[in-house]
């Protein structure tokens, strides 16, 4: 099964994907630790998690002293962002929009996109206009935070099929692999009656050479590459790429 070009819209629900998982919650606090050491940012300095979801590394920045943007096309999760800044005493800009749309001009110190919240469209300049609306929003020699999937080490490792026991559900995934990315059918089985529940989604798989090269097209000069965020080195097996790049 193929995503839709809108696949998005209601994939980003806490009915079917909670990216704030008591899990996620709890590793929140050494990622950002990672990223803040990398950023080197002053307090008071601008800070745009783009696609923060539900603000679980934004409150992490904002808690450190950062004026932290969260920008998301989830109503739900920005609702719950709000909720946590609210619960932690922190402060928090919260703005739902498109990535495609960003008109922010010179704006922040610093941007991040974490988790795979990056190359999510069918077409690939929807990716290279996400990066160009980046370098806008950046000051001049800003940095830029990127974590995806590293697409070598999906292609190297790849399953077209696998399951996952969740803690109210069982989670079946399905995939498709292609010159360009994958398109993966996640299925939800509840564990106490309900019916199921599918969704398919895109995502382009970069490694660092196709990465280096957009982010080079948009105008980000890449400084650093990671395999995790205990500062890992890259490696072809590695999960994660993380990549810090620069505004030019």
């Amino acid at each position: 099964m193929r995503a839709r070009r809108d696949w998005h819209g209601d994939f980003f629900k806490n009915s079917f994907y909670n990216p704030a998982s008591p899990a996620a919650l709890a590793h929140a606090p050494a990622e950002a630790a990672f990223i803040l050491k990398q950023l080197k940012l002053k307090k008071g300095s601008a800070l745009l998690d783009l696609c923060c979801g539900p603000g679980r590394h934004a409150a992490e920045f904002a808690r450190r002293g950062l004026a932290v943007t969260g920008y998301d096309l989830s109503a739900e999760y920005l609702k719950e962002a709000a909720a946590l800044a609210k619960k932690r005493r922190i402060s928090l800009r919260l703005l739902r929009g498109d990535m495609r749309r960003l008109e922010f001009l010179g704006e922040f110190d610093a941007v991040v996109n974490l988790f795979t919240s990056f190359g999510y469209f069918l077409n690939f300049n929807d990716d290279l206009r996400t990066l160009k609306g980046v370098a806008r929003a950046l000051k001049p020699g800003g940095l830029f935070l990127l974590d995806v999937i590293n697409g070598a080490y999906v292609r190297k490792s790849f399953r077209s099929r696998e399951w996952w026991e969740m803690e109210d559900h069982f989670l079946l995934e399905a995939v498709e692999l292609t010159a360009d990315g994958t398109h993966n059918t996640w299925t939800r089985l509840p564990k106490r009656g309900g019916r199921a529940v599918s969704r398919t989604f895109f995502t382009r798989l970069y490694d660092r050479p196709r990465l280096s090269a957009a982010l080079k097209a948009a105008g980000l000069r890449p400084l650093r590459f990671w395999g995790g965020f205990r500062g890992e080195p890259l490696k072809s097996g590695s999960v994660r790429l993380i990549c810090l790049a620069q505004k030019a």
